[in-house]
């Protein structure tokens, strides 16, 4: 129906076509090669109905949808280490390891495979596309006017999460699209808002949606799934409000309060319309079965709620999730213990996000005001001496349930079918069906089948596997009940975004209730009381990196959190693992030290995403301005 390809006309011009140049007539020109044009679309109900869903094209798939099958920002961040940045050094994640990155090379001009990639160009599209969209939707003819609304409210709702996508990974000043450009548009006037006034566009565009009366809250058929709902709209709002208040956006300016209201009304707003937390344990494989072998309820429920899509049902199971991408997570199994034939390990947890999990007591295992004594290369840990649970040679015993959900450790256990030669050590006799065995994983050097290694694809570069996001039984064998779709908007967030606005508009009680409404639903103590601002900032934080966590948050909080002249060097240089030794008795050792050498993706260049350099040559031609991030 649609030409979608557009990017053909002028050799090399990418950004050029998908943000500006196109007119009208010239995307769908009647011709010898039978293309209509868009004046011909919007006279169709149905073709008007099929450029809408070409709208829908250019949503990332995210998760595990990274080329190569990686998680990429979870990669990126301090919280993983990738399997294949020594294995496969050309891939992004050896290439930002290494420092070996320029704006011509970088992850967001390399790579459209798996549904991302190039996010520049694609989101400039479908940004393009959405506002072409609206431009025409009042005056098409279309057979219900309740279509027309829900219509126009999806297109500018699709737009704003476009927009949204653009700040979250480049963060440069973008100009604000109402009405298509056109070929004969002078763009040496285009002018560039800042990041604010985006945000601002963004959140006008959120708002028009949520006017529709006819636009739902939820998705109720599958007939019907993935489309947008009123509550991404709120998920954006809440989301984008939070970015804008924080350092590295803020220019200086105090939006707290703004951010406050918004998440407030936001939160308020999903819960009256039937989004709540996923809060009970609902199937049997979970609740009643030995095999999945987590220690508690708040375990069980934490890795149900990831390991499980949501349904598009009236009354669903799981009420959390705003929205999950349509894109399957993996089909070969190429990640966590057992992937297919050995092939990959893929993200590994580092020993950084390890020590943000709290004992059961709700302490903090370090100090998270300096939680390292040597704050760059993070080998001696600045332990938080109130608490008396935490025990560095039996480092997992204890600990909040949300870490045995989502990390596989020395001593965890795994059921599951194997081909792996089997060792005493690492396997139990458990009467479990047939070519199923349970599994005592051991992360230690030099163990043959899941220990640390720094080249060996299968095994864990840190100690320590992923387990969030995998059924109980994924692995070998067992593909179909491998990775759940990608939860990128849920409830969860939308509460620790209140507690952070809440916490920093000065808002302390508001802030404690929310973050503790996150804790109680794991079976976590709430926050202690009486705690300074500053102290509760901090203890929202580390909530943010335990709940979200390899959910592709902590890459851009981490970076958002920054003052524009600062550098990651605290965070990002260097990234350690679990060093276990075990000894003759069967006891281990436990230490830490770095997976491998330090990372060069650090620096201040690497606060946002370059633009990539054809595209700014093409802008600097067109209009004179340099739109480049600051170091590329």
């Amino acid at each position: 129906m649609m030409n979608n390809n557009i990017i053909t006309k002028i050799g090399g011009l990418a950004i050029l076509l998908s943000l500006f140049l196109f007119s009208c007539s010239d995307v769908l020109d009647k011709g010898p090669d039978g293309k209509i044009s868009l004046e011909e679309v919007f006279q169709d109900d149905e073709k008007t109905a099929a450029y809408l869903n070409s709208c829908y094209l250019y949503i990332p798939a995210e998760g595990h949808n990274y080329f190569f099958w990686m998680r990429g920002p979870v990669d990126w961040s301090d919280e993983a280490w990738d399997t294949d940045a020594e294995a496969e050094p050309w891939i992004t994640s050896g290439q930002l390891y290494s420092g070996n990155v320029s704006a011509a090379s970088h992850f967001n001009t390399q790579w459209a495979d798996n549904g991302n990639g190039n996010y520049w160009v694609r989101m400039w599209t479908g940004i393009r596309k959405c506002t072409v969209f609206l431009d025409h939707i009042e005056t098409a003819k279309v057979k219900s006017e309740a279509n027309r609304s829900r219509w126009k409210a999806e297109a500018h709702l699709l737009r704003a999460y476009y927009y949204m996508v653009l700040l979250k990974f480049f963060g440069c000043p973008l100009p604000i699209e109402r009405t298509a450009y056109v070929y004969t548009d002078d763009f040496s006037t285009t002018e560039r808002s800042s990041y604010y006034d985006v945000v601002k566009f963004i959140i006008e565009d959120c708002d028009a949606a949520l006017a529709s009366p006819y636009l739902p809250w939820r998705i109720t058929t599958n007939a019907e799934g993935y489309r947008f709902t009123k509550a991404i709209a709120e998920g954006i709002k809440s989301r984008m409000s939070l970015y804008a208040a924080s350092p590295l956006y803020n220019e200086g300016e105090d939006h707290w309060e703004e951010a406050y209201q918004i998440n407030k009304a936001a939160l308020a707003n999903l819960k009256s319309n039937g989004y709540e937390l996923y809060n009970k344990v609902n199937f049997p494989s979970w609740k009643d079965n030995p095999d999945v072998h987590l220690p508690n309820d708040g375990a069980k429920l934490f890795n149900e709620y990831f390991s499980n899509n949501m349904g598009f049902e009236s009354n669903p199971t799981d009420k959390e999730t705003i929205y999950q991408t349509s894109a399957g997570q993996d089909w070969i199994n190429t990640e966590g213990i057992g992937a297919v034939m050995g092939y990959k390990s893929g993200s590994c947890p580092s020993q950084e996000i390890v020590d943000c999990f709290e004992t059961l007591d709700g302490q903090p295992v370090l100090n998270l005001s300096k939680p390292y004594v040597d704050e760059v290369t993070h080998l001696q840990p600045n332990y938080n001496t109130a608490n008396t649970l935490y025990d560095p040679q039996d480092p997992y015993a204890n600990r909040d349930p949300r870490f045995y959900a989502s990390i596989y450790y020395n001593g965890s256990k795994r059921t599951c079918f194997w081909i792996f030669d089997e060792t005493s050590e690492s396997v139990e006799n458990y009467p479990a069906k047939k070519g199923y065995r349970t599994r005592i994983i051991a992360t230690w050097a030099g163990e043959p089948q899941t220990g640390r290694h720094q080249t060996t694809r299968k095994a864990t570069r840190t100690g320590y596997f992923l387990r969030k996001f995998l059924h109980p039984n994924s692995g070998q064998e067992v593909v179909t009940a491998a990775h759940a779709r990608a939860k990128v908007m849920r409830l969860g967030e939308i509460y620790l975004n209140l507690a952070e606005a809440a916490a920093e508009a000065n808002h302390l009680d508001e802030a404690y209730q929310a973050v503790n409404a996150i804790r109680t639903r794991v079976n976590m103590p709430p926050l202690p009381t009486g705690l300074s601002k500053d102290e509760l900032i901090l203890r929202i934080r580390n909530e943010r990196r335990v709940e979200l966590a390899f959910e592709a948050h902590r890459y851009f909080d981490v970076r958002r959190w920054h003052k524009p002249d600062e550098t990651l060097e605290k965070t990002d240089r260097w990234i350690t693992a679990a060093h276990i030794t075990r000894n003759d008795d069967g006891t281990y050792t436990y230490a830490r030290g770095p997976v491998s050498k330090e990372r060069l993706c650090y620096q201040n260049k690497f606060l946002k995403f370059p633009v990539p350099l054809n595209d700014v040559n093409i802008m600097l031609a067109l209009t004179g301005d340099n739109w480049q991030n600051p170091g590329w």
